[in-house]
């Protein structure tokens, strides 16, 4: 097998870049070990900012974002018995949309079947080869038959785990990470919307999230013991700790409903700074990770293969590489913006259980301060609705 571009990973970084290579002309092979029935119903938050939006608009696989996604023009923050809105549009000009990754998945595979692209799932033994080289391959067992393919470019967008970046030397690799002492208890549930728009709440038993999945489904986080199980946790009691740290004194409740999916996430911030390796290059999960509380993951992920798509589209049409060597250097300002405001949100809004009295006055001026000062609302807001 030959093609331009072997991508490895079916998630938004890979598909997309697929497509947007597509677009250009440019060849492209996907591999994904998952099935495509796994990677369309892995159900994950999805927060798109204003520039993902438009660039999924302007690569044809926006239409379902913008019929079924919720646009919101603002977030509020809730503390000490109150909610203040942080007006997004007011503040930036922009807004976000709440839609999940997995449907953006749905779209994308869609495209790429459509346009008959070459997209591979249930792949086994993926192994990159030769990527210092200029003629890098990929071996791979698919159908129980193994194959060899021979590429210009390896991208790897397999995820934290994937094989990809294990495969640049850990003596020119270096890693940042930092794990947090809290994780994140997920809810799916069968409800009508609590709220017009997101609600990040801090409070002294911990953290939630309540975001809005569509009419009839609501996501809901709490921070919890990364360490729990989810056994423990009975509907009854996931509802009183969501109230508990949500009352704010005027008798309003979430609206209850079934609730049909629980879990527990991890959280953690990661960045590789080395993201090319030969004719390796490395996008989304697999170069950084970051908490959830910024809202930044894919978004993250869709500005790698929009830097990536446009140094592939120079090498070809213009034999100019300037683009593809600076692409780690490029995506690394944005990537480190995001894992600062990641952070950030993180560290103000959730509870520290080594936290000194003082530290948490602290915490609470400095929301105190996000919600009374302009110019730290407009900071907020410009961090969460992106820009590439």
């Amino acid at each position: 097998m030959r093609t331009q571009v072997a991508i490895i990973g079916a998630g938004p970084a890979g598909l997309l870049l697929s497509h947007l290579l597509h677009l250009q002309g440019i060849e492209s092979v996907v591999l994904e070990v998952r099935s495509r029935a796994e990677i369309e119903s892995t159900i994950r938050a999805g927060v798109l900012e204003q520039g993902s939006m438009d660039l999924l608009t302007e690569a044809g696989v926006g239409a379902r974002m913008k019929k079924e996604g919720a646009l919101h023009h603002g977030i509020e923050l809730a503390f000490g018995g109150g909610r203040h809105r942080i007006d997004l549009t007011e503040l930036t000009g922009r807004a976000i949309t709440v839609y999940a990754q997995h449907e953006v998945i749905r779209d994308l595979v869609a495209a790429r079947l459509a346009a008959e692209g070459q997209l591979l799932f249930e792949v086994s033994a993926v192994a990159p080869q030769d990527i210092n080289s200029e003629t890098p391959s990929v071996r791979f067992v698919h159908g129980g038959s193994q194959y060899h393919l021979q590429a210009d470019f390896i991208v790897g967008c397999d995820g934290f785990h994937g094989v990809s970046r294990p495969l640049i030397p850990a003596d020119v690799r270096d890693d940042y990470q930092r794990t947090y002492p809290f994780g994140w208890f997920g809810i799916l549930v069968e409800a009508p919307p609590s709220c017009d728009e997101l609600i990040y709440a801090q409070h002294q038993r911990g953290f939630a999230l309540i975001s809005t999945r569509s009419s009839q489904v609501q996501r809901m986080y709490f921070q919890c013991d990364p360490k729990d199980d989810v056994n423990n946790w009975s509907d009854d009691r996931i509802w009183y700790e969501l109230n508990a740290r949500l009352e704010n004194g005027d008798g309003w409740r979430l609206k209850e409903g079934k609730i049909f999916q629980k879990g527990i996430i991890g959280m953690r911030s990661f960045v590789t700074t080395t993201m090319q390796y030969g004719r390796l290059f490395l996008a989304g999960d697999a170069a950084h990770i970051v908490p959830p509380t910024g809202a930044k993951g894919m978004n993250l992920a869709i500005s790698d293969v929009h830097l990536l798509s446009q140094g592939l589209d120079d090498f070809y049409k213009k034999s100019d590489s300037d683009k593809l060597n600076s692409y780690a250097a490029t995506a690394l300002k944005r990537i480190w913006r995001a894992e600062y405001f990641s952070w950030w949100m993180t560290r103000m809004m959730h509870s520290f259980a080594d936290a000194s009295p003082f530290e948490q006055q602290v915490q609470r001026a400095e929301l105190d301060n996000v919600i009374s000062s302009r110019a730290l609302s407009m900071a907020l807001a410009e961090n969460y609705v992106g820009a590439f």
